[in-house]
């Protein structure tokens, strides 16, 4: 399996973590949250705090590396959209007074991929960036139901329900690039 792939994979299951539940979920769970925030939402936080930053730096490589003028385009998508997604969120927790979490193994898979991507030329570039794509929306959209499903933060659920939308947009568009990439290899 491609390592793109791979770490694309690892990225789309962490988000259902929460929602499917684990067998010993305490062995797993991040660090105490803040009494105010309940598992679910400090998941949430962790999770989405890094989704939309990681979305900035890719998309701007995409900009500027990919060779299909649709990747280009739905690249500064990302990039344009992403911002005020994360200018939000830290609205949010900064009226709340809440630290954004580590989550270090995101951050890990995460570099792992804009490493994988720096280093990828060509149809290759396309290919790689468009199957992450899919694989973060799709995982990214059960993040966003998980967190309106099942998060207690009032705050939180709303930003969810105002954005998930726009996850539901981004993974169609990215299915319908894949399509693409797929006729043309």
């Amino acid at each position: 399996m491609h390592p793109i792939a791979r770490l694309s994979a690892i990225l789309a299951l962490l988000p259902l973590a929460t929602a499917v539940g684990l067998a010993d979920a305490h062995a797993f769970a991040p660090p105490p949250a803040p009494i105010s925030l309940s598992p679910t939402d400090y998941n949430f936080i962790a999770q989405a705090n890094l989704g939309a930053p990681f979305q900035g730096v890719s998309g701007r490589l995409a900009e500027k590396k990919a060779v299909s003028a649709a990747v280009r385009d739905y690249a500064h998508l990302m990039v344009v959209t992403h911002i005020p997604v994360v200018d939000s969120l830290n609205a949010i927790l900064q009226r709340k007074s809440i630290g954004a979490p580590a989550n270090t193994l995101l951050h890990g898979a995460y570099v792992a991929m804009i490493s994988t991507l720096k280093a990828d030329r060509g149809v290759a570039f396309d290919r790689d960036y468009v199957d992450g794509q899919v694989n973060y929306q799709k995982g990214n959209a059960a993040l966003f139901q998980d967190e309106i499903q099942n998060g207690n933060d009032p705050d939180l659920k709303e930003f969810s329900r105002q954005t998930l939308p726009k996850i539901e947009d981004h993974l169609a568009r990215a299915l319908r690039l894949a399509k693409g990439n797929s006729a043309s290899n």
